[in-house]
C-alpha cells in the first residue's frame, strides 16, 4: 500500500503531497511521522492507493509511525483543509493545525484517566471476612479499612482510597490479587461547564407574534433540507436568542446537530448557562481560554457523538460534528470571526462551506449586520428575517448626546460629564445598575514631554506607549507587542522632568468615577482584569448578582449581555473609532454604539444612554443614538458603490515584512514589478486596481518593518491562482516574508 502525505510544516512553495509506503491499517486522516531529507517530519495522510508514480532510480520511503489514532481527520475534515488551502492561500499543514484542537498533534497526548476501586464480592462476604479470625480472615488493618469503606459505598475514587489512614498502595494491590476488589480505569473528561447542566430547563419556549413569524420563516428554510442562509435582523432586546433556541430545539429533535458561534469569550457564560440548562450534558464549549486538555476532551466528546450542540468562538466552527442541521453565528458583524493569522479564514465562509456539505441552514443574527451581509439579504442571497420590536413590550433606550466641548468650556475637564454624573447618582438612589463604556484600556493613552515634545514610543513598534497603573507600580505598555517598562520620571530624550500624561483609558475613568462617586461600587472589565481562566464568567456573574453598581470596560461589556437591572449606559469618547484610517470606521462605530446603547432598559424599567462626544453633529453617532440601522445602511452602501468598496469588490492585502528597511524597500519594488507583470500579462483580461507599495498602518511591529500593497478585484479561482503564484515565488526567499490576506479586517 502507498499513501499521499502533506507535511505539516512545509513552506508554501513545496506544499504538495509526497508518496510513502504504508501498512494496510493506515487510513486517510492519520497524523503520521515520516522521513524527509535527513530528518523526520509530521504529516497527514490524505489518500491511500495501490501504486506510486516513481521516477527512474527513485524508491519510496515508508512512514515511520502513526502519531495518534484518536485525533484523525474524517473525509469532511480533509475536504475542509483543502478548502482552507485554496480559499485562504495557506498551506495544508496550517489548515490541519487549525482544524484539530491544540495538542492533538503530539506523541504524548494530554489525556487524563480516572481510576475507580469497586468490590467484587457481596457485602455479606465482606462482613464474614472482617469477622473471621486466623488465615480465613483479613488481618491487615489497611486492607480492613478499605473493605469497611467500600462496603458502605460500593466504589470509590482510587486516589481517595489511598488517602484513608493506614491504607497503602500495597494494601490495594493485595486485595486486587485476592480477587476481592477491582480497579477500573476510565478516561476523565475535563468539562469546566459541567455545573451548568445540573439545572435543567424543560419549559416550553413562548414566542411573541413577531418572534413566531421569524421562527416560521427560519423553520421553513430548514425544512427544505438544502443549503440556505438567513439573516435574523433584530433590534437589541428583540429576543433573537429565543427564536434561535426554538430553531435549535427542532433541529436536535430531528436527530441533527448544531454549531452556535459567539464573537467573544465574555459572551459564553451567559449563552452556555442558557443552553446547558436546556440541553444538559450534550453541549460542548470551545474557546481559547480553556486549557489544552479541556479543548482536547471537548473535541473527543464531539467526535464520539456525545454532543448535539457546540457553542464557542471562531474555532468552534471546526467541531467534528456529524449530520449538521444548522449553524448559527450570533453578532455576525463582529470582526473576531476573521482570523488574522494563517489560515486567514472568516468563520462565515467556513460555515457556508460546511452547510453546503451537510445541506444545513446558516443563521446569521445581529442588530447591526455587516454591510456585506445586509446587502446579500437585500439582493436575495440571504433570506431577510426581521425583528423590529423589543420583546415583552420593552422600549428602546432613550439616547442623550453630550457635547464634551461644552463641558470643557464650563470648566469640567473630567471624562464624566455633569449629565452623566447626575444620572449615575440616580441609579444609586433607585438601586439599579449602570454600564460605562470606553474603548481604550490603560490610564493615559500617550505621554509627551512639555519641554522637547518627545512622545514616548515603543522601541519595537512605531506606536506610542500607554501608561498603566495598578499593584502599586506605574508602567508603560505597548498594546501592540506587549513591551513593558517602568514609567520614567524624566524625559528619555532631554532629561527634563516635564512629562505630560494625555488622554485617558479605562483605568483613569475608573479612578475618576471612584473619586466623584465614592458610594458606588465599581467593577472594571478589560484585558488587564480578565487574564485569569474563566475570569469573564466570574465577573459577569458577580455583576448580575448585584455585587457592583457600575460595570466599566471596553468592548467586552458592550455586546450581547442581558442585565435586567441596568437602566443607564454611559459612553465616553464615542467618536474615538471614527478617526481610524479604514473604510469600515463608520460601520464599526455605528455597530459598537448601537450595541452598547442596547444594554440599557432590557427589562421593565426604561433605559437611558448618555453618549459623550466631541463631534455631537456626526451623522453616524446620531443614527446610532436613534438605533436607525436602515438609514445608516442606505448612506453607507451608496458611498461604497460610488468608491467601489466591498460588497462591490474584494480587497486583497499583500504584506511584506523584513528586519532591514533597505532590504524591505528593494523587496517592495520587486513585488510591485512581479504583480504588475502578471496583471499586464497572463491576467490582463481581469479587472484589478492596484495601490502601493506603501507603509503599513503600523510600519514597525515587534522590531520588523512592513510595507503593503492593496488590490481591488473580484476573487475567484483564477484570481486566487494568480495570488498563489506570487506567494510561491516569494516563499523561497528567507530575507523577507510575504503574507496575503483576502478581504482583511482593516484596509
Amino acid at each position: 500500500m502507498f499513501c499521499e502525505v502533506y507535511l505539516l510544516d512545509a513552506p508554501y512553495h513545496i506544499d504538495r503531497p509526497f508518496d510513502y509506503s504504508c501498512g494496510s491499517d493506515t487510513v486517510p486522516g492519520n497524523i503520521v511521522r515520516v522521513p524527509f531529507g535527513r530528518s523526520t517530519r509530521l504529516g497527514v495522510v490524505t489518500r491511500t492507493k495501490e501504486s506510486a508514480e516513481l521516477g527512474e532510480g527513485i524508491t519510496v520511503k515508508g512512514i515511520i509511525s502513526v502519531v495518534s489514532r484518536i485525533f484523525t481527520l474524517n473525509e469532511e475534515m480533509l475536504g475542509l483543509c483543502r478548502f482552507l488551502k485554496e480559499y485562504t492561500l495557506c498551506t495544508f499543514g496550517e489548515a490541519v493545525r487549525t482544524v484539530l484542537p491544540p495538542g492533538a498533534i503530539s506523541d504524548s497526548l494530554n489525556i487524563r484517566y480516572r481510576r475507580t476501586a469497586r468490590l467484587l464480592i457481596e457485602r455479606e462476604a465482606v462482613a464474614t471476612l472482617l469477622s473471621a479470625t486466623g488465615r480465613s480472615g483479613i488481618r491487615s488493618e489497611g486492607q480492613r479499612a478499605i473493605l469497611r469503606y467500600l462496603s458502605e459505598i460500593g466504589s470509590a475514587d482510587f486516589e481517595l482510597l489511598k488517602r484513608i489512614p493506614s491504607v497503602t498502595l500495597a494494601n490495594i494491590n493485595a486485595l486486587r490479587e485476592k480477587g476481592i476488589i477491582a480497579v477500573d480505569e476510565d478516561e476523565a473528561i475535563r468539562n469546566p461547564y459541567a455545573e451548568y447542566a445540573k439545572t435543567r430547563d424543560t419549559s416550553e419556549i413562548v414566542l411573541s407574534r413577531a418572534q413566531s413569524a421569524a421562527y416560521s420563516t427560519i423553520s421553513s428554510l430548514y425544512s427544505e433540507q438544502t443549503a440556505k442562509a438567513a439573516l435574523l435582523y433584530g433590534v437589541t432586546g428583540s429576543g433573537k436568542t429565543k427564536v434561535i433556541m426554538k430553531a435549535i430545539d427542532r433541529t436536535i429533535a430531528d436527530g441533527r446537530s448544531v454549531i452556535m458561534l459567539v464573537p467573544e469569550i465574555s459572551l459564553t457564560p451567559q449563552t452556555v448557562s442558557i443552553f446547558c440548562s436546556r440541553y444538559g450534558e450534550r453541549v460542548a464549549v470551545i474557546h481559547s481560554s480553556l486549557s489544552q486538555g479541556e479543548r482536547l476532551d471537548a473535541w473527543r466528546r464531539i467526535k464520539r457523538g456525545d454532543v448535539d450542540l457546540v457553542i464557542g468562538t471562531r474555532s468552534a466552527i471546526f467541531a467534528p460534528l456529524d449530520n449538521i442541521g444548522m449553524i448559527v453565528i450570533d453578532e455576525e458583524h463582529e470582526h473576531t470571526y476573521k482570523s488574522e493569522s494563517d489560515p486567514k479564514y472568516h468563520a462565515k465562509d467556513v460555515a457556508s462551506y460546511r452547510c453546503g456539505k451537510h445541506n444545513a441552514l446558516l443563521v446569521l443574527a445581529s442588530a447591526t449586520p455587516s454591510i456585506e451581509s445586509f446587502y446579500k439579504a437585500k439582493t436575495g442571497t440571504y433570506t431577510l428575517v426581521p425583528l423590529r420590536e423589543r420583546y415583552g413590550g420593552a422600549t428602546l433606550p432613550k439616547a442623550v448626546i453630550v457635547d464634551m466641548r461644552e463641558e470643557l468650556r464650563l470648566g469640567n475637564p473630567s471624562p464624566i460629564s455633569q449629565r452623566l454624573y447626575n444620572m449615575l447618582t440616580e441609579v444609586k438612589e433607585n438601586e439599579k445598575q449602570a454600564i460605562l463604556f470606553l474603548n481604550r484600556r490603560g490610564y493615559s493613552s500617550h505621554i509627551s514631554c512639555k519641554e522637547c515634545g518627545e512622545v514616548l514610543e515603543c522601541p519595537r513598534c512605531s506606536v506610542s506607549l500607554t501608561h498603566h497603573t495598578g499593584g502599586g507600580v506605574a508602567r508603560l505598555i505597548c498594546h501592540t507587542c506587549g513591551y513593558r517598562t517602568p514609567t520614567p520620571r524624566a524625559c528619555p530624550a532631554c532629561s527634563a522632568e516635564a512629562l505630560s500624561f494625555l488622554g485617558f483609558g479605562t483605568q483613569k475613568l475608573e479612578a475618576e468615577t471612584s473619586k466623584y462617586l465614592p458610594d458606588m461600587t465599581l467593577m472594571r472589565m478589560d484585558a488587564d482584569t480578565t487574564s485569569g481562566k474563566l475570569a469573564y464568567d466570574r465577573m459577569l456573574d458577580d455583576f448580575r448578582q448585584g455585587k457592583a453598581d457600575i460595570l466599566l470596560g471596553t468592548q467586552m461589556v458592550a455586546k450581547g449581555h442581558d442585565f435586567p437591572r441596568v437602566t443607564l449606559v454611559g459612553v465616553a469618547l464615542a467618536d474615538t473609532s471614527l478617526h481610524v484610517s479604514d473604510f469600515r470606521a463608520s460601520e464599526r462605530t455605528f455597530s459598537l454604539l448601537t450595541q452598547v446603547i442596547g444594554r440599557a432598559g432590557r427589562a421593565a424599567d426604561e433605559g437611558v444612554a448618555v453618549i459623550q462626544t466631541f463631534q455631537p453633529t456626526n451623522e453616524t453617532i446620531r443614527l446610532a443614538c436613534r438605533q436607525d440601522y436602515d438609514s445608516f445602511y442606505e448612506g453607507e452602501i451608496a458611498l461604497r458603490r460610488e468608491l467601489s468598496y466591498p460588497p462591490f469588490c474584494d480587497m486583497v492585502q499583500l504584506l511584506l515584512t523584513a528586519d532591514n528597511e533597505d532590504l524591505l524597500a528593494r523587496a517592495s519594488e520587486g513585488l510591485s514589478e512581479l504583480v504588475r507583470s502578471k496583471l499586464e500579462g497572463e491576467y490582463s483580461d481581469l479587472p484589478f486596481v492596484v495601490y502601493g507599495p506603501f507603509e503599513a498602518q503600523i510600519y514597525k511591529l515587534n522590531e520588523k518593518y512592513r510595507m503593503r500593497m492593496m488590490i481591488k478585484c473580484k476573487l475567484n479561482s483564477r484570481t486566487r491562482g494568480m495570488f498563489s503564484s506570487v506567494l510561491s515565488e516569494f516563499a523561497e526567499r528567507r530575507d523577507v516574508t510575504l503574507s496575503i490576506d483576502l478581504n482583511p479586517l482593516t484596509v
